[in-house]
């Protein structure tokens, strides 16, 4: 069975193919001269770092958004036939995807340059814009000493007691590098555990992060700087809930990267290049930095207060590119019942 059917199987039921992409039979459109975006990322997240990309361009620029995976799975079923200029993924794996079928062009080696070679493509067809790490949140009113391991979660203790969100692209991601890292055999059996515990599944971090700090839940899956805009926005105080950074190379502890790629076919090969050099550009590293609490990727741009160091950061020893089997991770968690 294809990607794109794949994750449209899994997603349909919750809406996402129509309501999130717009895909197939929406009947949406796009002006012949528009650079076209087809961006993972939430737009209340990059939506006004778009807005300033075009002000700063003066690019004619028209965004779809969804989810990474439908968006990449789209995006394969369209074919040469894609309106998509340049893909804005969550995450490498929805790059890595379509990078495998040949779908992506080469990024310029100066664009390349600009990002530290572990967190672009090995093969030169994406690049990542900003860093993020796996965390897990927990409620320190009620979890005095958090788990070390995301292979602790399987114990009966957290029972009842946890959220993830399967449909997510990071939490994808996560999963997929649970099998590259771990094996096929051992993710099938921490899915199963975790299965067992009746963890409870919720559409993204937002609402994972909420549920903690709301007393629902005692532990949750998420990236880091979901916490950190809460903390921005309600000050610490406002938020009950803490993180558990994993240590020792942790599956659950993966530093991934939103990244950027453009389509092999694209006719805006030159204005998606600019717009890609906006992105890995000071002002919108600052964006990432300041708004969204990820990690800038190049040089000279400081992470925001109060994170951990970029560099002190332990996550497994992946090659972000290897990242690219998602076809494999939707097919696990569809056979588990998760999607």
């Amino acid at each position: 069975m294809s990607l794109r059917r794949l994750v449209a199987a899994a997603l349909v039921p919750l809406a996402l193919l129509a309501s999130a992409c717009g895909g197939g039979g929406s009947g949406e459109s796009f002006d012949d001269d528009s650079l076209v975006i087809y961006s993972g990322r939430n737009k209340n997240l990059v939506g006004p770092l778009i807005d300033k990309l075009k002000t700063a361009t003066g690019l004619d620029v028209q965004v779809r958004y969804g989810d990474s995976a439908e968006l990449a799975a789209q995006i394969l079923e369209e074919g040469a036939d894609t309106r998509a200029d340049v893909f804005f993924s969550q995450d490498a794996g929805a790059l890595g995807a379509l990078s495998k079928h040949k779908m992506l062009a080469p990024v310029s080696q100066d664009l390349l340059n600009r990002v530290p070679a572990k967190y672009r493509s090995s093969e030169g067809t994406w690049v990542g814009v900003s860093g993020r790490s796996r965390v897990i949140v927990y409620d320190p009113r009620t979890v005095a000493v958090p788990p070390k391991s995301v292979f602790e979660l399987t114990d009966p203790k957290w029972k009842d007691k946890m959220g993830w969100a399967p449909t997510n692209a990071s939490f994808q991601a996560f999963i997929t590098t649970l099998r590259v890292v771990a094996g096929e055999d051992k993710a099938k059996q921490w899915i199963e555990g975790m299965k067992a515990n009746d963890t409870k599944a919720y559409p993204n971090n937002v609402e994972i992060l909420n549920a903690v700090d709301d007393g629902k839940l005692q532990l949750g899956l998420i990236n880091h700087y979901y916490w950190y805009e809460k903390v921005a926005e309600r000050g610490a105080g406002g938020v009950p809930s803490r993180l558990a950074y994993l240590p020792g190379g942790d599956p659950g502890a993966l530093v991934n990267v939103a990244g950027v790629g453009t389509l092999k076919g694209t006719k805006h090969a030159e204005a998606a290049k600019k717009a890609m050099d906006y992105l890995l550009g000071t002002d919108a590293q600052k964006y990432f930095a300041d708004t969204t609490k990820e990690y800038p990727l190049i040089s000279g741009v400081p992470t925001a207060p109060g994170l951990p160091p970029f560099d002190s950061l332990k996550g497994p020893e992946v090659d972000l590119s290897k990242l690219d089997s998602l076809e494999q991770t939707i097919a696990l968690l569809q056979n588990e019942g998760l999607l």
